[in-house]
């Protein structure tokens, strides 16, 4: 590595992602990034509040770059932390959903490919620059799930089995039976929208709960956010439609209706919000969009 200064980099872990996963890529990677001449420093929270404090810490410092390892939940730790600054993003994936990897083109689960992507960008000085959005004063990556999709979150989170995206499909298959369309209240863009729906989303990227395409064709760099909702429909037709979602062909049903805003508040009755797979806590939640927001080691 050039310059006078060696750099250094801070592993932000979460040891019970991906069932250890994270811990044995950190083992893999650790040693690619000595090798490239960085000091790694390790950020290993006993919760979720001390993980928070040490990623903002190693912002403080200054690490040239904050990395992840783990899955969608501890990169919405470090987003907290690195959002609209100058320290990048880097990205391990090594969870279970690992949507935010989709959203950065990290489409395989390969420690030192992804090791070699940061020493890389590292190297180069190459970034690549992304929105984000922001509920609740707190920041996410790609898609707020409030109707279906959140209770089906909330399920899943609550189940130690099985493990990848079969629980979320075992979650979906449970909730099914007993769930009915909600009543919303959307205020986008300072535009009243009043409407029934299966589930509303809002998406600062494509998907969400293991690759499910809710919000196919978002961009996370166009300064938008897609909110998208699915009235009412069967639970039989719904039960068709669901592989659809991950293709993100379920954008011709009839039932589906998107709207592009830079500002969004949802309300509906006993909905919570999830977003990065993370609790944000009941509606309504007003979401709004921070364009260029992160930088991301690509």
């Amino acid at each position: 590595m050039s310059g006078h200064q060696r750099r250094e980099i801070a592993l932000l872990v979460n040891p019970a992602a991906g069932k250890g996963r994270a811990v044995q890529s950190v083992d893999v990677v650790r040693p690619r990034f000595a090798a490239a001449g960085l000091a790694v420093r390790s950020l290993v929270g006993a919760d979720v509040d001390e993980a928070h404090d040490l990623a903002r810490g190693a912002v403080r410092d200054g690490v040239d770059a904050l990395v992840v390892v783990g899955g969608d939940g501890m990169v919405n730790v470090a987003l907290q932390a690195v959002a609209t600054t100058a320290t990048p993003l880097g990205l391990v994936p090594a969870g279970t959903g690992n949507d935010v990897a989709r959203l950065l083109g990290l489409r395989r689960r390969d420690p030192l490919a992804a090791a070699d992507r940061v020493v890389h960008a590292l190297a180069t000085g190459r970034r690549r620059t992304l929105d984000l959005a922001r509920a609740g004063g707190r920041y996410y990556a790609t898609v707020l799930a409030a109707g279906f999709d959140a209770v089906v979150n909330e399920r899943a989170n609550q189940m130690t089995w099985p493990r990848g995206q079969m629980r979320y499909n075992l979650a979906t298959v449970r909730e099914l039976r007993t769930f009915s369309p909600l009543s919303y209240v959307l205020d986008l863009d300072g535009r009243e929208h009043r409407t029934d729906a299966m589930l509303v989303a809002v998406g600062n990227g494509p998907s969400f709960g293991g690759g499910l395409r809710i919000a196919e064709g978002a961009r996370a760099d166009d300064g938008l956010l897609d909110v998208v909702v699915i009235k009412p429909i069967s639970k039989p037709e719904l039960v068709r439609t669901y592989p659809r979602l991950f293709r993100g062909t379920h954008t011709t049903h009839p039932q589906f209706e998107r709207h592009r805003v830079r500002r969004v508040t949802v309300a509906a009755a006993g909905v919570v919000g999830y977003a990065d797979g993370e609790r944000f806590g009941p509606l309504p939640l007003t979401v709004e969009a921070v364009p260029a927001a992160l930088e991301v080691l690509a």
